[in-house]
């Protein structure tokens, strides 16, 4: 009886054996002053006995207790090829004053059968900011606001200077190109010329504000032109097709003034400007601008 009995406690105590967990090679993390949100991480090295094990079984991302939570593990190989457990623990609270806790113990199963050992390991975590402070100097309970440097605006300003002169420079552009256009058409398109020198004579009824509408008509016309002779100018020149009434009254009048003595008489007779000579004009240098734009 007794041989049986210590036949079944030397059965025991080598099963016993067989379960224990060596010690594992573990890097802790640094003990001391961390504070809500720090990860810590454990770095466990995955060998017994110089010998590469196989974890069973990742430790599982849960939280600890009040202070920690434990994210999901993972293997990692250092320069020397030699296989590493890594486990980040974060801290999720903060005390009201410095606090010892630990990250805690762990027997990590490998696939030879013997687990890896790892301590718990004391840190320390601390508050964000002290329950009281100092009322010395800068060391308020409460600071006031702190004030809104203000923007830099130089950039700004510098870019709108710059579109600033762009756009006079443009607008001014527009400006010379818009006077010398019309210079140019007053010098060379025989209406608006004619307009430009009925400005200069001032009186519509004298004759050679007529000549110079007359001379106008011969240009456009590149010919003389007369009353008999205006169907050809129209053809010649269809954009005064809409003022043909105006251009048949016109050279009537003129017949009147320039070829009878008694009308001309009774043209003199007349108050000044009665005859639309001048926005007859107009109306012809504005068939011509719309024909040439």
């Amino acid at each position: 009886m007794n041989r049986l009995r210590a036949a079944v406690l030397v059965l025991a105590m080598a099963a016993a054996g067989a379960c224990t967990a060596a010690t594992a090679t573990v890097e802790q993390p640094r003990a001391f002053g961390h504070v809500i949100g720090d990860v810590l991480t454990q770095r466990v090295l995955l060998e017994q006995a110089g010998r590469p094990v196989q974890p069973g079984a990742l430790p599982s991302a849960a939280r600890i207790d009040l202070w920690l939570e434990r994210r999901p593990s993972r293997i990692e190989t250092d320069a020397e090829r030699r296989r590493w457990l890594a486990i980040d623990y974060q801290v999720i609270n903060a005390p009201r004053a410095l606090t010892a806790i630990s990250l805690p113990a762990l027997d990590i199963a490998t696939a030879s059968g013997d687990a890896l050992a790892v301590p718990a390991w004391p840190v320390s975590i601390g508050p964000l900011t002290p329950l009281e402070v100092q009322a010395q100097g800068d060391l308020q309970p409460l600071r006031p606001d702190r004030p809104v440097a203000a923007l830099s605006t130089y950039a700004v300003e510098q870019h709108l200077k710059f579109s600033l002169l762009a756009l006079l420079a443009v607008v001014a552009a527009w400006l010379g190109w818009w006077a010398w256009r019309n210079r140019s058409e007053a010098q060379q398109l025989p209406f608006a010329s004619a307009c430009r020198e009925l400005k200069r004579i001032g009186d519509p009824g004298s004759p050679e504000a007529w000549r110079v509408v007359h001379r106008a008509l011969n240009r456009s016309a590149g010919r003389v032109v007369h009353g008999a002779s205006l169907p050809q100018l129209l053809v010649a020149v269809p954009y005064l097709q809409p003022l043909q009434p105006r251009l048949e009254d016109f050279f009537r009048e003129s017949t009147r003034r320039f070829f009878f003595a008694e009308s001309a008489a009774a043209a003199s007779a007349r108050p000044q400007g009665a005859y639309p000579l001048k926005p007859l004009c107009r109306a012809l240098r504005n068939a011509e601008k719309r024909h040439r734009h």
